[in-house]
């Protein structure tokens, strides 16, 4: 009986409780922003490449037709257009809750908030 319950923990492993992302909770909120931002901009990158791809591939599809060709080409720029407009949204945003309003503060461990009290 020993010998069957000594391997069972070998093989199941010792299960622990997830740890807490933080006792603070502006920590956690900062994180939580970190997450939903960084989310977005991978979604937004994906998006673009996505309709980036979608104009090269009418682009070579075009068979030689100038709206066909005319259409590509506005599908890529808007694509990159998309993509600058993500980016500088980003630090614009990084900009003013940061170095002008000093709300959120980039530490190693992720973004901390600091909120302003009276």
């Amino acid at each position: 009986m020993r010998l069957l319950s000594q391997s069972s923990t070998d093989i199941i492993g010792k299960i622990t409780p997830p740890v807490p992302i933080d006792n603070d909770p502006f920590i956690a909120l900062g994180k939580l922003l970190s997450f939903i931002v960084r989310f977005l901009l991978i979604g937004a990158g994906f998006i673009a490449g996505a309709y980036l791809l979608l104009g090269a591939f009418d682009w070579i599809m075009s068979g030689g037709e100038k709206e066909k060709l005319q259409k590509a080409q506005q599908k890529i720029i808007n694509a990159i257009i998309g993509l600058l407009i993500v980016f500088i949204v980003l630090t614009l945003f990084g900009l003013i809750t940061g170095d002008i309003l000093g709300i959120i503060i980039n530490t190693p461990q992720g973004w901390q908030l600091k909120i302003p009290t009276l």
